[in-house]
């Protein structure tokens, strides 16, 4: 497997050759089973950086160099990516900072974990066996520790414990189907972005701890200001977006329907034939049952969709026995319950009100069972 290191710089003439010596001198003849290469994105860096990487490119010749306008961090690994796949013929691609904060005898740990099976993996400072520096002033520790937290809760998405680092190897794949939705992303928002669409996507994503340390030479180019505003606006509009237009949102508007065709069958037969409230709501739920399997099958669960017949069948028994449980002993049961303590009057509130319950249960029963991710 082709694997290219990946090194974003601006003004970095001071650390990336101790970096580039590190990698091909002390590193890559560790690693037997890829070819390793390395290509450093520099945005026209005014303290010659790249030409200290011209330089060191006759001695090694497996570096490369990519220069271009300073445009951000996410810019600079776009142009990268694009790089080393279109020229470089890279299976996977490594992103590294150049300031040495990432220690370059974990690529080898990197490859280990990726070669297990793993499309993205990600360095994390926030699980057992990782680290920030300890003499990082507190600002600074406050936006790197409460920044991911926050964006691992309003993601939902604890899974992943370092969303806001930059140590990372990846498959070609993931950033070929990314790279549509990366592309207006500058600074660091572009590290949580890419990882968040990644996960999203169902890419499988693994994790090895890192230390990481703080740069001896030069300044951060982290923007406080931009840092939390940039980040905060994508992780609260990418969960919005989640909730309205992903998964849940498509159960709430197939379960919408469900209602409707559930409401107008009970009002129907209560209001014209008199039935007793519970079995109307029964005959209704029946035929919201139905439709609401099929609407699942083919469009919220599209990615894992029932297709065999016999499947279909066996999924749609099942469908029914969860569904009816939650009916009968949520819906309808509320609706029992409260009839006999506040009157029949009031029937079409208690159904309302063991509907907003029995949401709850049909997204979680299908959610983990019926159309459950397969393992990986």
């Amino acid at each position: 497997m082709k694997v290219v290191i990946i090194i974003p710089t601006y003004n970095e003439k001071g650390n990336i050759e101790k970096l580039i010596a590190s990698l091909e001198e002390e590193i890559f003849p560790q690693i037997k089973n890829h070819e390793m290469s390395i290509l450093v994105a520099d945005d026209n860096s005014p303290d010659g950086t790249a030409k200290e990487v011209t330089k060191l490119k006759k001695k090694f010749i497996n570096l490369h160099l990519s220069s271009g306008e300073r445009k951000g961090l996410g810019a600079a690994y776009i142009r990268a990516m694009d790089y080393a796949i279109k020229k470089l013929s890279a299976d996977a691609m490594f992103e590294m900072d150049a300031d040495l904060s990432h220690d370059p005898k974990r690529v080898p740990v990197f490859l280990k974990k990726f070669d297990g099976g793993f499309d993205m993996v990600v360095g994390t400072r926030y699980s057992e066996g990782g680290s920030i520096p300890p003499n990082w002033p507190f600002k600074r520790k406050m936006f790197s520790v409460v920044g991911n937290l926050l964006v691992r809760t309003i993601l939902m998405r604890f899974g992943i414990h370092d969303w806001t680092g930059g140590f990372r190897v990846l498959k070609k794949d993931v950033f070929l189907k990314e790279k549509p939705e990366l592309t207006n992303f500058k600074g660091y928002t572009f590290q949580v972005s890419f990882l968040h669409k990644a996960a999203r996507d169902g890419f499988k994503i693994g994790e090895v701890p890192i230390n990481f340390t703080d740069r001896t030479l030069g300044r951060s180019k982290i923007a406080p200001r931009e840092y939390i505003i940039d980040l905060l606006t994508y992780v609260i509009v990418a969960r919005i977006k989640e909730i309205l237009f992903g998964k849940f949102g498509k159960f709430l508007i197939v379960g919408g329907t469900g209602f409707i065709i559930n409401a107008v069958v009970l009002r129907v037969l209560v209001e014209w034939y008199k039935w007793n409230p519970s079995y109307a709501n029964l005959a209704g739920a029946a035929l919201a049952i139905f439709s609401n399997f099929n609407f699942n099958n083919l469009w919220t669960f599209r990615h894992r969709r029932i297709k065999s017949l016999g499947l279909y069948f066996w999924k749609m028994l099942h469908f029914y026995a969860t569904s009816s449980f939650g009916v009968v002993f949520i819906q309808t049961g509320t609706i029992f319950v409260l009839s006999q303590i506040l009157g029949k009057q009031g029937y079409f509130i208690y159904f309302l009100i063991g509907t907003f319950f029995l949401l709850i249960w049909n997204f979680t029963i299908y959610n983990r069972f019926i159309w459950k991710e397969k393992p990986l």
